[in-house]
Formats: structure tokens, C-alpha cells, sequence
């Protein structure tokens, strides 16, 4: 039985390494997620800007002469 028992030791100390691995993946794959959602907030808020001031300077420019 002392076999049986260092082995049944050995696969429940791993089955609760992997848990606990598995756990901090978890954990990091959501802050993951979070930190790309607040980045692609922030771009999408610096591309709308950039287009409305582009739309203000083409509403601004002169039209150009027409040719006949």
C-alpha cells in the first residue's frame, strides 16, 4: 500500500498545482482583457477626435477653382 499511497500523494499535490495554475491563468487573462478593452476605448476615442478636426479643416478649406 505505501506505493498506491505516494502515488495517490503525488497526483493530488499536482491535481492542486494545476488548480491554483489554472486559477492565476484565470485571473491574469482577465486583467488581460480589461487592459486591452481600456486601450481600445482610448484609441477609439484619439480616431474620432482626429476625424471631427479633419472634417473642420476640409469644411474650412477653400473650394478650388473651377475650370470651364
Amino acid at each position: 500500500m505505501g506505493l498506491m499511497d505516494t502515488l495517490k500523494g503525488w497526483f493530488g499535490k499536482a491535481k492542486d498545482t494545476a488548480g491554483d495554475v489554472a486559477e492565476k491563468a484565470g485571473d491574469a487573462a482577465e486583467k488581460a482583457w480589461d487592459k486591452t478593452k481600456d486601450a481600445a476605448g482610448e484609441a477609439k476615442e484619439f480616431v474620432e477626435d482626429k476625424v471631427d478636426d479633419m472634417r473642420g479643416k476640409a469644411d474650412d478649406a477653400p473650394e478650388p477653382p473651377s475650370g470651364g
